[in-house]
């Protein structure tokens, strides 16, 4: 059942029942964590430019394998979130995140101070980049970890039995807080790497996450113990029975072999949906929010973003990189400006509706990137790139929350976590194939067939959604208010005249 948005709002925002300073504590853990990600998600990409100057092929290659990490097992770290207490998840967490970053840091830094090491001993310089490849791959696994516990189960049970609109607002600031993460966490590397060096941004990667786990722990182990309904929810998880094998359960019902053998067809599939990756999808296919989730992960499969694919092109096209580096920070300041709209516009259409009108306005102000196709002038076209994907953040970051909403209202409290594994999972893919498909096209003049290509990704997602809205609610528009409306205009217009 999905949580209706109060008709009367008061002026301020939602206040739970418990102290607000275990909130700041939840806020200030994930904002350590996400820094950090954020500071390695940034950096990689320059370590691997340096450490191979001539060649994007070490970039590539772990982006490969950090997409391909989170496809292939995103649906299995959600189930093991869901099947281990909240403190083991923290724990496991929390170590493996810092520690994979601490190694892929040192290894990195290790690289960059022997520059020749690829041809003095390339056997060593190969562990060294499988080992970056790998720690790197496993402290985003982690992170993933530590958002499905974080966005997933924490905040929709923190946000149980109080006000309405705290859920809304506390899914917004931590929205909100990864934004400012991926605003400002490569402004300072980028600081480091200007001003200082390569060496010293890789060491730093490295001592900020040995010397921050402990203060991250000691965040959320605080809102742990400070929130009844966290230990309460835990002790259910824990306590839960195993379940039953189908096999066996049949032979204990019919007491018969031969019975339980005309039932090994449908005993199979059980066994086949029991296996980890086979069976969190099963769950996800069942939800109810399965097409606004598919409609999220769409979105993913795009160029229109200021990632590597449109940076280069945008270079190529020979846009100043501070012009670039300045459009960054525009979109992702109008990302955090959603983070603000949302929850006022959630609470008059409901989270649904505002989904909806997120989804049309992103594709609306990416018609603009469209347009550019066609402009002669190559610079103008750009800006138009730059200042339509900047401006369609607005419309994403919006529908980002408002799926993310439905998902934590509609999906049952023992499919979250693995319901979440299975959309980031679902997500990487398509990310991945966006990676893909600029391999195959790979000429910066050809960057318009990419562009296309993400608008109909884009498009289908918004008319997906536009379908589900349309089966939950029997219609898309109130024609009867509309038609209400005008009859008040007419009457008003005459009333005016006469007078």
């Amino acid at each position: 059942m999905m949580r209706e948005p109060l008709l009367d709002h008061e002026s301020g925002p939602e206040q739970p029942s418990f102290p607000s300073l275990l909130t700041k504590y939840l806020y200030s853990g994930h904002f350590l964590a996400r820094w950090g990600a954020r500071m390695w998600e940034f950096s990689v990409g320059l370590y691997m430019i340096s450490i191979w100057p001539d060649s994007l092929l070490l970039a590539a290659v772990y982006g490969v394998v950090e997409s391909g990490s989170i496809f292939l097992l995103g649906p299995t770290i959600g189930e093991w979130v869901d099947k281990l207490s909240y403190v083991k998840v923290l724990q496991l967490w929390l170590v493996t995140q810092n520690f994979s970053f601490m190694v892929a840091g040192a290894t990195v830094f290790g690289m960059l101070a022997y520059p020749d090491l690829k041809s003095t001993n390339p056997g060593l310089f190969i562990v060294l980049i499988v080992v970056t490849n790998v720690s790197g791959a496993m402290g985003m696994l982690s992170t993933l970890a530590g958002t499905i516990l974080i966005e997933r189960e924490w905040v929709v049970v923190m946000s149980e039995g109080q006000p309405p609109g705290l859920l809304t607002q506390m899914n917004s600031v931590v929205r909100r807080i990864d934004l400012i993460c991926k605003l400002f966490a490569p402004v300072v590397s980028g600081f480091i790497i200007s001003f200082v060096s390569l060496k010293v941004s890789a060491m730093t990667l490295a001592i900020l996450n040995t010397t921050c786990v402990w203060l991250e722990y000691w965040f959320f182990m605080s809102v742990y113990k400070g929130i009844p309904a966290l230990v309460e929810r835990n002790q259910r998880r824990t306590s839960r029975p195993s379940p039953v094998d189908p096999l066996e359960s049949s032979l204990i019902q019919n007491g018969d072999p031969e019975s339980a053998e005309s039932n090994q067809k449908q005993n199979f599939r059980e066994k086949i949906s029991k296996i980890p990756f086979v069976g969190a999808w099963k769950v996800y296919l069942e939800q109810e929010a399965v097409i606004p989730g598919v409609s999220l992960a769409l979105l993913y499969f795009t160029v229109l973003s200021f990632g590597s694919l449109m940076t280069a092109t945008l270079e190529w096209e020979g846009v100043p990189a501070f012009v670039i580096g300045t459009a960054r920070g525009i979109s992702a300041t109008i990302g955090i400006a959603a983070t603000l709209v949302y929850p006022v516009l959630q609470s008059r259409i409901s989270t649904l509706r505002t989904g909806l009108w997120s989804a049309w306005s992103q594709w609306i102000f990416l018609l603009v990137c469209v347009g550019s196709i066609w402009v002669q002038n190559g610079l103008i076209a750009a800006y138009m790139l730059m200042g339509g994907v900047a401006a369609s953040r607005l419309g994403l970051w919006m529908f980002d929350l408002a799926v993310i909403q439905q998902m934590q209202d509609e999906v049952p409290e023992s499919d979250r976590c693995v319901v979440g594994g299975v959309q980031n999972s679902l997500q990487s893919f398509l990310d991945l194939m966006a990676y893909v498909m600029g391999i195959f096209i790979s000429n910066p003049q050809d960057f318009w067939k990419l562009m296309l290509l993400s608008f109909l990704a884009v498009t289908l997602s918004a008319i997906l959604y536009t379908s589900h809205v349309y089966r939950v609610r029997k219609h898309l528009i109130h024609f009867e208010k509309i038609i209400q409306l005008g009859r008040w205009l007419t009457r008003q217009t005459s009333d005016d005249c006469r007078s």
